[in-house]
């Protein structure tokens, strides 16, 4: 049996649909024929339509017409001479032996690199397929998005962050509420984990001021800037520039020009507009430092996960009052008003109180791996905490209410699987009733379970999100679980009022979490998150209450309407699940 005949048989081996050659070697064929190259376009055109033929008569052992494969019977132009039926063109060898064979190395080489990193079974399943299915461009996307590469240089940059982290964190454990788990069972074994995995304990004695309009959340944001004595810290996945946010970028300038330290931080994909805009050029023209997190671009992507982002949001003013929640620097009338989704609704906190300072310190944990700082060496951080707090706005800070507070930032360079890992024991710890809002709902097998699992014993399951949401991909992935979860007891209801963007769980009226994770596997697995574990009675009483007014706006899944979803729906329904996984 000679090379070709084996390189034939291994699309039946290994079944690769015809379709899939075609549609790579097309612009290859386009680019010959510009370049008046009939000759060798006709023959490529012949491989691609007899391939499968060919393939089948040489694994039967019968070639029962070979002249149909002669190269005379190409379609050629009138005005063309043809080659002799035996004078085979060097590039009919070249496409059907080493093409073909170099994908099935490519794909079994990177088959067997995705088994070997042990990640859950769901993902691992959802990388097979793109690499098995999808010839050559399968193998690209694995190797762009395949693998959490945060780039040599933010490794490096991390590990000496995270020393002088751990060092940090030691003196927090002398603040943390050591009465925390008196008042509910449920809270013991939620702290316990989050500070066994992360290392910073809830912090007694916060107030948190739920604010949900866009516009009181812009207003509190100015006035706490223009009240600045010290520093204004900002970091946010998307700035966007007009309405408020503007405002937002008139009092920066103001504060800077008082003297007051001024420092943002935005994501390079998240805020790319933002970033060529000439606001950026304003701000840096007064000197204020405006730094791109984890910078992206085509030369970036053959060395770093390019999708691999950073989805907090912060803003520290003296390093004594914070803002954290789902709100992007953005004004809701002028962001993404063409996608037919509505006004994005939001919610944010404005905190005092000893959780400050975990917030401060996260935030500038992240601006020193970003930014290339001529204050403050990577190699001072761990034998300088003090110059660092003083750089930074960072310490203790006193007293101003009863709320208990526990920051659980998560990334993958941070025990990545810290927030999926907290959601089931949150989940599965319900006794009465769990309230879960979120944009984005892609859960994995585990958390699907949890559910379901919480439903079944009695608890009252609510599940509110969007009813349109700016991703079609996301919209079926989510949409092909509601039935199931229906049919289980939890009740899954759709916002109409906008897009839902709020990120928010209530269990018990006893805890509650708050944040910018979304209940999808990017979340979990690929973006820098931050999340408030709230160990409080009343301020979750008072959270519900919202939750309830994002309830009272949606509508419960109609079983009749996902019944009467034509098969094409459905179809999609299944294939975006299947790449569930890696949204």
């Amino acid at each position: 049996m000679n090379p070709f005949t084996i390189v034939t048989i291994l699309p039946w081996v290994f079944p690769v649909p015809l379709l899939y050659y075609y549609v790579c070697l097309t612009p290859l064929q386009s680019w010959i024929l510009n370049n008046k190259s009939l000759e060798l376009s006709c023959i490529i055109e012949h491989i691609l339509f007899t391939y499968t033929l060919l393939s089948y008569e040489k694994i039967t052992g019968h070639l029962r017409n070979p002249n149909k494969y002669s190269l005379s019977n190409l379609p050629l132009p009138e005005n063309h001479i043809p080659m002799e039926p035996t004078e085979y063109h060097w590039s009919y060898q070249l496409f059907s032996l080493i093409l073909p064979l170099t994908d099935l190395a490519i794909r079994l080489g990177l088959s067997l690199r995705v088994i070997m990193r042990k990640r859950q079974y769901s993902v691992t399943l959802a990388w097979l397929i793109v690499i098995l299915l999808v010839p050559f461009f399968g193998a690209v996307v694995y190797l762009l998005f395949g693998e959490n590469r945060v780039g040599d240089k933010r490794a490096r940059l991390t590990t000496a962050r995270l020393e002088h982290y751990h060092q940090w964190l030691q003196s927090l454990k002398e603040q943390s509420a050591s009465n925390l788990a008196k008042s509910c069972n449920l809270m013991r074994p939620i702290h316990t984990q989050a500070d066994n995995l992360i290392g910073i304990p809830a912090l007694a004695g916060n107030t948190l001021e739920i604010i949900e309009e866009p516009e009181a959340i812009m207003r509190s944001i100015i006035k706490d800037i223009d009240g600045a004595r010290s520093t204004c810290h900002l970091q946010f996945y998307i700035w966007h520039n007009g309405g408020t946010a503007d405002e937002v970028t008139a009092a920066v300038i103001r504060a800077h020009k008082r003297g007051i330290t001024c420092r943002i931080l935005v994501d390079s994909i998240g805020s790319k507009q933002f970033l060529r805009s000439n606001t950026v050029k304003e701000l840096r023209s007064h000197g204020i430092k405006v730094v791109e997190s984890l910078p992206a671009g085509f030369f970036k992507a053959l060395f770093v996960r390019i999708d691999i982002r950073n989805h907090r949001k912060f803003v520290i003013i003296d390093g004594e009052i914070a803002y954290t929640g789902s709100q992007n620097l953005v004004d809701p009338r002028f962001f993404k008003q063409d996608e037919n989704v509505g006004e994005w609704v939001d919610i944010m906190l404005r905190i005092q109180g000893p959780v400050v300072e975990p917030i401060a310190g996260t935030f500038i944990g992240d601006w020193l791996i970003d930014a290339d700082s001529d204050r403050i060496s990577l190699s001072s951080l761990t034998s300088n905490i003090d110059r660092v707090r003083e750089f930074a706005d960072i310490r203790p800070q006193p007293v101003k209410g009863t709320i208990p507070v526990q920051l659980v930032p998560s990334g993958p360079d941070f025990v990545p699987e810290a927030i999926h890992n907290l959601l089931l024991t949150t989940i599965y710890g319900a006794r009465k009733k769990i309230t879960l809002t979120t944009p984005y709902f892609v859960p994995d097998e585990s958390l699907l379970t949890a559910l379901v699992s919480s439903a079944q014993r009695g608890v009252n399951v609510s599940i509110i999100v969007p009813e349109y949401i700016d991703s079609k991909l996301v919209h079926y992935a989510s949409r092909s679980r509601y039935e199931y979860l229906t049919e289980h007891g939890v009740h899954v209801k759709l916002f109409t009022g906008g897009l839902l963007h709020s990120k928010t769980i209530t269990v018990d009226d006893e805890f509650s979490l708050l944040g910018s994770v979304n209940l999808d596997m990017r979340s979990f697995w690929l973006n820098f998150e931050a999340t408030l574990f709230i160990y409080d009675k009343n301020f979750t009483k008072e959270l519900h209450q919202v939750q309830l007014g994002y309830e009272k706006a949606s509508n419960p899944v109609d079983m009749s309407t996902l019944a009467d979803r034509s098969f094409f729906e459905r179809f999609l329904e299944n294939l975006s699940l299947l790449i569930g996984p890696l949204l």
